[in-house]
């Protein structure tokens, strides 16, 4: 059930930052928006699968400082 909950929530967050990469043409949310709303589908684990959407969605704010 929690992995459902995390996954709904990585969801939501993937559509904020699928629209907001489309809107303001800023390929990293783009593209983390995507993973975040497909990954979960792939991934069965609890912890494996807030690690990997906490990684997906800090992506775009570690790529912005390079």
């Amino acid at each position: 059930m929690e992995v459902f909950i995390w996954s709904i929530g990585f969801g939501i967050i993937g559509i904020g930052y699928f629209s907001i990469g489309k809107r303001r043409d800023q390929p990293a949310f783009l593209y983390s928006g995507i993973a975040l709303m497909v990954f979960p589908y792939f991934i069965e684990g609890l912890m494996a699968n807030i690690l990997i959407g906490v990684t997906l969605a800090l992506t775009p704010f570690i790529l912005k400082k390079f």
